[in-house]
Order: structure tokens, then sequence, then C-alpha cells
């Protein structure tokens, strides 16, 4: 028996929606990448894209366990010399771009490179609770029913 390698053009994507009000960010973030990278799927295959595209609305208010809502920190560097800049996980999510939370998880724990690139491009977050892509028809997934651990109380 032969092991089965996926070509490019015998992948078929889904989209799927997923509702993120009330959800802990980083076990939401686990399941998206999951998604983004094919694994849920019996025919994943490393070095294809046989992922879902996958669409986050409500990203504004996921939760975060514990005091990381206050202590943890995300860096940037602007380039220049001591141009490190810092700032808290509260003030993204009540800044101007709350998305960014999510978009920062999943991006980490998605393969660094070419392929990692591309599947990321299929990951839509929105602050809000609508999108523009109804024209897709996509699968609502329940991630709060799955673990009773996905859920929490803002």
């Amino acid at each position: 028996m032969k092991t089965f390698s996926a070509k490019p053009a015998e992948v078929t994507k889904k989209w799927v929606l997923i509702d993120a009000s009330g959800l802990v960010v980083g076990r939401l973030a686990t399941l998206v990448a999951m998604r983004l990278r094919g694994k849920h799927l019996p025919t994943y295959t490393p070095h294809v894209d046989c992922g879902d595209n996958v669409i986050i609305i409500n990203a504004a208010k996921v939760v975060l366990t514990g005091r990381k809502r206050d202590d943890k920190v995300y860096y940037n560097h602007t380039g220049y010399i001591g141009g490190i800049k810092e700032r808290t996980a509260k003030s993204i999510l009540e800044g101007r771009f709350p998305e960014r939370v999510i978009e920062k998880a999943v991006e980490r724990m998605i393969p660094r490179g070419p392929l990692g690139r591309v599947q990321l491009g299929n990951l839509r977050v929105y602050a809000g609770a609508e999108h523009p892509h109804e024209a897709q028809q996509p699968e609502v997934v329940n991630v709060g029913a799955m673990n009773r651990k996905n859920m929490r109380a803002a």
C-alpha cells in the first residue's frame, strides 16, 4: 500500500465560520491553526496547502484566562536602535484593531516559511459580527460546544 500524497489540484477547500465571543484565545488559536493547516483531514499532506478558509467574527469579545489580559505583552521593533515597543493585550483588545490578538496567536502556531504564509492568508478575522463572505456559504463551527474549557465568561 502506498502512502497517500495530495496534489494541489486535488484539494477542495471549505469555508468555516467561527464566532469568537466568549472563547479563550489560546484554545481558539489551536483549533484554527489545525484547520488552516488541514491536519483535521485524513488527506493531510505536510507540503500542500490542504486546509480550510477560516472566518472569525467577534474577535473583540475573546477572553484571556488568568491575568494575561493585563500582564501579556506584545513586542515589536521599529528597526531603529532602541526602537522596541511594547503593548499589553488589554490595550490591543480595547484599541483600534482587536483582531490582532487572534491573528498573532494563530500566526505563532503555524510554521514559518512560504507554505505557512499561504496558509495564514486563508485566515480572515473581524472585530465585529459582520463579514463580507456570505457568498462562500461558510459552515458554522461551534468551538464553545467542543469542550467546556473553550468558553469562559468575560
